[in-house]
Order: C-alpha cells, then structure tokens, then sequence
C-alpha cells in the first residue's frame, strides 16, 4: 500500500537534483522526445563493453551455441530494474546512494549511522575498480593490434591521460557525444561482421539457434557463465549510474518537487514516458552489440577450441573476424575493441565520479548544499582514478580475470538493488505514480531470480 507521499519524498529536496522553478512542460511527439534522451547513450557505451566482447564472447567460445538462451536472459532480465529505480530517482529527487540510505538497518560510522547496503556498495566500488583495469588494459590490447610492436603498458598509458584528460571538464555534454560517436560505432562494426559471417563456413545454422533455446547450462563453466550473467546488459553499477544520468540530463528537475497537484501528476507521467523511450533505446541497443558476440564467438572461437585468456586476450578474440572475413579485417576488430572497451571505461569513470561526493554526503563528511564541491571532487576522480585503473592492470594483466572479479560482485549485488527499489516503490512513492501491476510482479520475479543466482555465484566461487 502506496503511503502518503507528503510525509516521504518532500524531505528529498536537492538543489542538485530538483533545483527550484526548473518545472518544464513534457515533450509530446517523438521528434519531439528525441531531444530529450542522453542517458541511453552513455549507459549503453558501458554496459557493450568488457560482458559483451570479453565475457559474451568467451562464453560462446566455451560451450558453443548451447547458452544462448542465457546471453538473452541476461540482457533483457535486468532492464525492468533499470527502470523501476529511475522511476523512483526521477520522482523522489533522491540520488542512488541517499536512496540506499533510507533502508533500514543502520550501522555505526565515523559521522554517524548510515544504512547497511552503503557497506556492500563501496565493496563494489573498490572491485568495480578491477574492472575498470580490465577494461582499459583490453583497450590496450587493441591499440597494439593496430599498432604491432607498440608496448601494451605505454599504450594502456597513453588511454589512461587521454581519458583523464577528457574527464576533467567533468560536462555531462560533452561525454554524451564523445559516447554518442562510441557506440554508433561499435554496434555497427558488430552487427556489420555478424551478419558478414554468414557467408563463410563459420556460418550459423538454424539448428545452431535451436539448440542455444533448450536450456542447457554448462556446470564446468558456471563461474564465466555468472560473472557474463552479471556484466551482460545492465549490471548493478549500471543501473545505479543511469540514475545519475538520468539527473544530469534534467529529468527530476524538469519534473519539479512535489506538491501533490494534478499538473505535477501529469507532468511527472509525461516525463517518464521519456524516461522508459530513453530505456527501450538502452535494451535495443544492448541486444544488437550483445547477441552478435556470443554468435562470433560459438561460431568461430568454438570451432576452433579456442578460450581467450591472458595477456593475448585481444588476439584470441580477433580470430572471430579473421577467420571469418579475412587477415584484413583485424583493423575492423582492433577499431570496434577499442571503441567497445575504452568508451567503456570513460563512461565507466565518469559514473564512478558521481558515487564519490554522494558517499561523502551520506557518511557525513560533506554537506548536501556543497555544490561547488561536488562538482571539484568530480573533475579529479576523473583526473586521477584512470592512473588507478593503470596500476591494477600493470599489477594483473589478465582482462578476462579482471572483469570477471567485478562482474561476480556485481552480480551478487542484483538481488540486494531489486529488493530495495520494490521497497522504497511501496513505501516512499505518490500515490497512483508506481508501476502498474505487470510491472510490479515482474520485478519482484526478478528480485527471486536474481537471488536464486547470486546463491549460485557464491556456492561456485567457494568450491
């Protein structure tokens, strides 16, 4: 039963997410939408990155066609969470982490109590780190595919300036074309090679298709299958920062804090028919960057009993269109590698940026009126954390380890985040603003799933 929102949200205000008289009228009209999304983008340019060509890929590689099912499970089970937590970030005036913590169970801290799932999230945020080496050392790789005899360190290097060099400005804008360009790219290389394979011998048959549908589940690769499961489509830290997105791009403020009117009611409705077009575009483009990798790599990696591993991860991978398309196309792979992995390290960081000064919020060390601050702790998390990230790959040098330490995580963390988004729908929304009841069910079947599998990636990483 929906509570009155009069005693929750109206204690929510933000300057930096509601600032006041910022009310706007929602777009009407799909031309007229267009204008409006931006987060799509950025949230896409990390979630098609290391589970999609080093995870996705690898999986395909491992077990062939017979997982394909899985690959889809994996991207389309999560989105309604995505949603559902923008739902309420866009509605409330909430950040993700004051949101986590209005849970309760408090525990002691050095400013006071804070909520428990504060805790596991700056666990995530430090082997969310892991993965962001994993990820800018892959891109590495691919500079050095382009660039043969171009030491991978000094590569990984040069990427770790350039993209602290872009996120010092800490612009919302300016990542969202810089994402924009990314992700046309990648998604178009991937599709393009996918359906080139088809005219090789490596070609997918529609018995390949059918037997990735029987539900079959490879035990011997179950910790690479969990760890895709928890990186493929939006894992935890991406539907926590496509809140954030959500923010910069306006659509809490344009919404306006509540006051319980029939204008605010449809003006809030009007802008998340925006929020769940921007999501669609999200889940659309997932799927053509995802599907295409897991096919790549049952399609030709399998075939040729090839696992990608190791510093040569990269050059295993690039087999896919080799061997497919030809020596020539080891360019088209390096290109669309690189686009993959290093726009998924930038929008990667820039999302790692926002966490910071809310956590310093939410522990007591920084005052929620401190805007300037924010945006200074911003610019140099962007400025320094790339040269963290360089440090962990120089220490590990393995990408598909790295990632798959943070994507275990994550994906232990997906049933914690669906509980708490069904709780803080059913205890802090305005009447008659939750989901309708389809959507409703379907997330807390989620919530099950998702804790069904996360038993499963702590029972496997205990064996």
């Amino acid at each position: 039963m929906e509570v009155d929102a009069r005693e929750t949200i109206d204690d929510a205000v933000d300057e930096y997410t509601q600032p006041a008289d910022a009310q706007e009228t929602p777009p009407v009209g799909w031309r007229a939408t267009l204008r409006y999304l931006g987060p799509s983008v950025i949230i896409s340019a990390t979630i098609v990155g290391s589970g999609e060509i080093i995870l996705t890929a690898s999986l395909g590689a491992a077990v062939g066609y017979g997982m394909l099912w899985w690959v889809l499970f994996s991207c389309w089970s999560k989105s309604i969470v995505q949603a559902e937590l923008a739902r309420y970030v866009v509605l409330s005036g909430d950040t993700y982490l004051r949101a986590l913590n209005r849970i309760p169970g408090k525990l002691p801290g050095p400013r006071g109590e804070f909520s428990w799932p504060l805790a596991l999230g700056l666990i995530g945020f430090a082997t969310g780190l892991t993965g962001l080496g994993g990820l800018i050392g892959g891109a590495g790789q691919a500079v050095v595919i382009l660039f043969p005899g171009f030491d991978p360190l000094i590569a990984v290097a040069v990427l770790a300036v350039i993209a602290a060099a872009l996120l010092g400005s800490g612009s919302y804008r300016r990542i969202e074309t810089v994402m924009l360009l990314f992700v046309m790219t990648f998604t178009v290389i991937t599709v393009c090679s996918a359906l080139l394979m088809q005219g090789t011998p490596f070609a997918t048959r529609f018995d390949d298709l059918v037997s990735g549908f029987q539900m079959e589940f490879s035990v011997e690769f179950a910790v690479l299958a969990l760890a895709a499961y928890g990186y493929t489509g939006v894992n935890s830290g991406e539907i926590s920062a496509y809140s954030y997105w959500c923010i910069e791009k306006g659509y809490p403020r344009r919404i306006g804090r509540f006051d319980d009117t029939d204008a605010w009611r449809e003006r809030a409705r009007g802008w998340l028919k925006v929020l769940r077009t921007d999501i669609w575009i999200t889940l659309l483009i997932l799927t053509c960057a995802t599907i295409p990798f897991y096919i790549l790599g049952a399609g030709v990696l399998h075939a040729m009993g090839q696992t990608p591993d190791g510093g040569e991860t990269l050059n295993a991978l690039s087999n896919m269109f080799t061997q497919t398309l030809g020596t020539w196309s080891l360019w088209l792979f390096a290109v669309g590698a690189f686009c993959i992995l290093y726009s998924s390290s930038v929008a990667g960081l820039a999302a790692g940026a926002r966490y910071l000064p809310d956590y310093l919020i939410e522990l007591g060390f920084m005052s929620r009126s401190r805007l300037d601050l924010r945006l200074a702790i911003i610019r140099w998390y962007g400025m320094i954390v790339p040269f963290i990230g360089l440090g962990l790959y120089v220490g590990f040098q393995r990408p598909v380890l790295m990632v798959t330490i943070a994507a275990s995580y994550a994906a232990m963390m997906l049933p914690i985040q669906s509980g708490i988004t069904i709780y803080l729908q059913h205890r802090r929304l305005p009447a008659g603003m939750g989901p309708k009841w389809p959507a409703r069910w379907l997330l807390k079947v989620t919530f099950v799933v998702q804790l069904i599998l996360a038993a499963a990636v702590i029972y496997f990483a205990v064996l």
